[in-house]
């Protein structure tokens, strides 16, 4: 009985851990680059990504882990221009609700000194949901109405463009999934990256589209705090945080790769 309990208990946190991911490599303007290997730190080579402590979703809003799930550092930064693409690439992930964002923040000085604190976050890209709300709903599996669905699977990628006419500077490109597949339940997952971003431009995002992070969502926010599986609620979603940064260009511009 004891053996079974502890061999239960034992292939449950494997699946939990199983059905948990992160940003393993990036494909930045043609070149790939590592990410970290957090779920096998001592095969990890250096790397553009800070490195993260855990694969477990940070629950709260207002954890500090929230920022770049816990990382702090990095060895290594890859070069950009406005313009180019920066692709991020799931090793593993199983939820099919849930928003895409993806934030820059730009240093002040040199990467060491960057902790991305302070209200100067500001997105450049984002992906939500677009479901019918009568035959697909925020819940829904099979067809998933949320783009985030795209990347179920293993490695697959979700590619986004550095704003046109971007001011140079040593810049994190941080990438969040919001898992919203337990109702009321949110669950956070970010990656940090190191970039330098080249060139001439002078574009920078105003206040009205900046945020603090942690401090640009609640936990009681109605975009947070899902009752994902009441279709009597409005089947729509707002994505959280401030209107994406455009630069000098038109729309955002994404792509998706399997």
């Amino acid at each position: 009985m004891l053996f079974s309990s502890v061999f239960g208990a034992a292939v449950l946190l494997a699946g939990e851990a199983a059905a948990h991911g992160a940003v393993t490599n990036y494909v930045i303007a043609g070149t790939k680059y590592a990410g970290y290997q957090g779920f096998s730190p001592s095969s990890s080579p250096p790397t553009i990504q800070r490195q993260w402590s855990s694969y477990d979703p940070v629950m709260t809003a207002t954890d500090a882990k929230l920022r770049c799930n816990g990382g702090t550092s990095a060895a290594l930064n890859a070069t950009v221009k406005p313009g180019d693409t920066v692709g991020a690439i799931w090793g593993q992930w199983t939820h099919s609700q849930g928003p895409i964002l993806v934030w820059m923040y730009k240093c002040s000085g040199a990467f060491s000194a960057c902790d991305g604190s302070g209200a100067n976050w500001f997105k450049i890209d984002e992906a939500g949901f677009h479901g019918d709300g009568s035959k697909v709903f925020l819940d829904t599996e099979t067809p998933s109405g949320w783009d985030i669905a795209k990347l179920v699977g293993g490695n697959k990628q979700w590619t986004s463009t550095i704003p046109p006419g971007l001011a140079p500077g040593n810049y994190l490109i941080r990438h969040e999934l919001i898992a919203l597949h337990q109702a009321n339940a949110p669950q956070f997952y970010a990656e940090c990256a190191q970039i330098v971003v080249t060139g001439s431009g002078t574009a920078q995002p105003d206040a009205s589209q900046k945020a603090a992070i942690p401090g640009y969502c609640k936990q009681s926010d109605s975009n947070i705090k899902v009752a994902i599986n009441n279709h009597a609620l409005p089947q729509n979603y707002t994505i959280p945080g401030p209107p994406v940064f455009k630069g000098t260009g038109g729309k955002k511009a994404r792509d998706f790769e399997a």
